[in-house]
């Protein structure tokens, strides 16, 4: 069972989709929020992703993707606990947290996103997902042609606290995290 330490707070991790068919990570240090002596983990409540387009010549955000490409498109993202390196990985891993994608009909100006998270069961937070690695991970792949200076940027917005687990649910976490490490 989890116990919770501190109350909802957010993270956030921004990748920049600069070239198209090619797979962009950032990361999310934990490493203080994560205590294995203390058997202390971080529970994650909610995973949004929010797909930005971006001009660069002028660094300005804006809220469409169909003005950021030239052709129909279709982005893919993810989010887990252990290191994908540069590919998507498969959505039987038990590493993976979440995962969206956005598809844009350039011809009708169109978007079409979905998202998916995947919580654990532990007690009385048993809709969130319990982590006990230092790290996450965030990666995205873009396939389209941009516009003349312009991008795609995703970011990840992760409604996370900080929990005590017991010993069991410590250790069937840590043996579930090292085996999908496999």
């Amino acid at each position: 069972m989890a116990t919770s330490k501190t109350g909802s707070f957010w993270l956030t991790e921004e990748v920049s989709l600069a070239a198209v068919a090619t797979l962009y990570q950032g990361t999310i240090d934990l490493g203080a929020y994560v205590d294995v002596g203390d058997q202390q983990a971080i529970a994650i409540e909610q995973v949004d992703f929010i797909t930005q387009g971006y001009d660069t010549s002028s660094n300005h955000y804006n809220n469409t993707v169909v003005g950021a490409v030239t052709a129909n498109a279709a982005l893919s993202f993810q989010l887990s606990d252990l290191n994908p390196g540069t590919e998507l990985i498969s959505a039987d891993s038990n590493s993976l947290i979440a995962s969206g994608s956005l598809m844009v009909d350039q011809t009708n100006f169109v978007e079409s996103s979905a998202a998916d998270f995947f919580p654990d069961n532990f007690g009385k937070l048993s809709e969130s997902r319990m982590v006990v690695n230092d790290q996450l991970y965030f990666v995205g792949l873009a396939s389209s042609t941009y516009a003349a200076n312009h991008e795609l940027r995703v970011t990840v917005r992760i409604k996370a606290r900080i929990v005590k687990l017991s010993t069991k649910d410590w250790i069937a976490i840590a043996v579930q995290s090292t085996a999908a490490d496999n």
